[in-house]
C-alpha cells in the first residue's frame, strides 16, 4: 500500500501536535511547582541568535495547520506576525491547531496529491508539489521547532523525555 498525502502529513502533524500539547502541559505544571516564571519561558532562547521559545510554538501550529491550509489553497507564506503570545495563548494554540487538522479528511488532503502549491515569501515564489512541499519544507521546519521547544523545556528542568516528544505512536491495533 503506498502512503497517501495525508498519511505523510496530517496524521504526523496530529501526532506530534498532542505530543506538543503534553510535553507543553508538563512544563506548565513544573514551572508552577518550581517558581519559574512561564513569561520567562516564553522569551527563552536556546542561543542568543535564535528565536525564542514563543516562536518556536507559533512555528509548530504555522507549519502544520497552516501548511495543510497552504496545500488546500496552492499557496504558503510565512506567517503575517508572531503576535503577543503567552504561555497559556501558545498552548491553547497548539490545541487548536490539533483539533482544525483533525477535520480534514483524507479524501480532502489526497485529492491535492500532485498538485502545485507556491511559497511565497516577498517576492520569492518557490513552486512545488503538494507532496515535496510537505517532506521538503514544512516537515523539516515542523520537526526543527517542535524539537527547539522540547529542547527549551529540557534546558529549563522540565522531566521530559523521548515519549514526551513522540506523542501516541500509530500502531497497528
Amino acid at each position: 500500500m503506498a502512503i497517501t498525502l495525508y498519511d505523510l502529513s496530517v496524521a504526523s502533524y496530529v501526532q506530534t501536535l498532542g505530543a506538543a500539547e503534553g510535553f507543553l502541559e508538563k512544563g506548565r505544571k513544573y514551572c508552577n511547582e518550581n517558581g519559574i516564571d512561564l513569561n520567562e519561558v516564553v522569551e527563552t532562547r536556546l542561543f542568543p541568535d535564535m528565536l525564542p521559545f514563543r516562536f518556536q510554538i507559533v512555528s509548530i501550529a504555522h507549519h502544520s495547520l497552516g501548511a495543510i491550509k497552504g496545500v488546500m489553497a496552492g499557496e504558503f507564506q510565512p506567517p503575517a506576525g508572531m503576535g503577543e503570545f503567552d504561555y497559556s495563548a501558545l498552548q491553547k494554540l497548539i490545541a487548536e491547531a490539533r483539533t482544525e487538522l483533525q477535520g480534514y479528511t483524507p479524501d480532502a488532503v489526497n485529492a491535492r496529491e500532485g498538485q502545485e502549491i507556491i511559497f511565497q515569501m516577498g517576492e520569492h515564489r518557490l513552486p512545488f508539489t503538494a507532496e515535496n512541499f510537505v517532506l521538503s519544507f514544512s516537515m523539516p521546519n515542523f520537526y526543527f521547532h517542535a524539537t527547539t521547544a522540547y529542547d527549551i523545556l529540557r534546558m529549563k528542568g522540565v522531566p521530559i523525555g523521548k515519549r514526551d516528544f513522540m506523542g501516541a505512536l500509530r500502531l497497528n491495533r
